[in-house]
């Protein structure tokens, strides 16, 4: 009698396992059904767990009207701490679009992204602790965005205008919110006869010289990129933004408040 008690515990213990396993196997499972996703998880993060986190938000549309402009935002609502945002395409061609880190700014971005193809579109969040999250949203695309040259080049002027800096800025008395737009082709090196060329850093420094953000930028980022961050707010200092591309042309353009 004792021993058919013991068995039943046994019986009981391992179905608690099993379950806690597989409890364990669904929280770690990827919500967006990506076959992609465990080699991303390997390359990007080096298989460090992830926690798929519903206070990381990516927002962009379910179907791209234009496979060459894609308009993303990352947000955050209350995971505290974080130290880096890692954006990734699944089905790109070329995955990684960029790598953020906020430093004094918001840990929030928009930007807009070239797709080749339907997509999973990701933001890979490393907060203080080291420990990863992620968040993202499948985006419907016809396709092609990376293999089309860029538009700018049809232009006879177009390097003259080449990394100019176009920014606007809002207060709301507490942060800014501070909208770039860098002049560049953003090639990706997959158009016939037309090499890669893009912007690879960029960094906002405040009046005094310190950074407030880094951010390294990947050929998958629109042509033209734009970009929107959240800092603190400077008054009527004025902010730099200091960069360069894959071929050394630098970036340096005083934004006024």
């Amino acid at each position: 009698m004792q021993e058919i008690h013991r068995m039943k515990r046994l019986i009981v213990a391992a179905g608690l396992m099993f379950g806690s396993a597989l409890a364990a196997f669904a929280a770690d499972a990827d919500p967006l059904g990506s076959s992609r996703w465990p080699d991303l998880q390997r390359d990007y993060v080096d298989d460090a767990p992830v926690a798929f986190d519903p206070r990381i938000e990516v927002l962009a549309p379910k179907v791209a009207e234009d496979s060459m402009n894609v308009p993303v935002t990352v947000k955050f609502k209350g995971l505290p701490d974080v130290r880096r945002v890692l954006v990734v395409a699944d089905f790109n061609p070329i995955v990684k679009v960029l790598d953020y880190q906020p430093l004094l700014a918001q840990p929030g971005l928009s930007f807009r992204i070239k797709l080749q193809q339907a997509s999973p579109i990701r933001a890979l969040v490393q907060t203080g602790d080291g420990k990863w999250h992620a968040g993202g949203a499948w985006v419907d695309a016809a396709g092609g965005g990376c293999t089309a040259p860029s538009l700018g080049r049809s232009a006879p002027d177009w390097t003259r205008t080449l990394n100019q800096v176009q920014a606007r800025v809002w207060h709301d008395g507490q942060n800014q919110r501070v909208r770039l737009r860098i002049m560049h082709p953003m090639d990706t090196g997959l158009a016939p006869g037309i090499p890669a060329f893009y912007i690879e850093h960029l960094a906002v420094e405040d009046a005094r010289g310190e950074v407030m953000l880094r951010l390294e930028t990947f050929e998958p980022l629109s042509e033209n990129p734009v970009f929107s961050f959240d800092l603190p707010d400077t008054g009527q200092a004025a902010l730099r933004v200091v960069g360069r591309d894959n071929n050394g042309n630098r970036i340096d353009a005083m934004v006024q408040p």
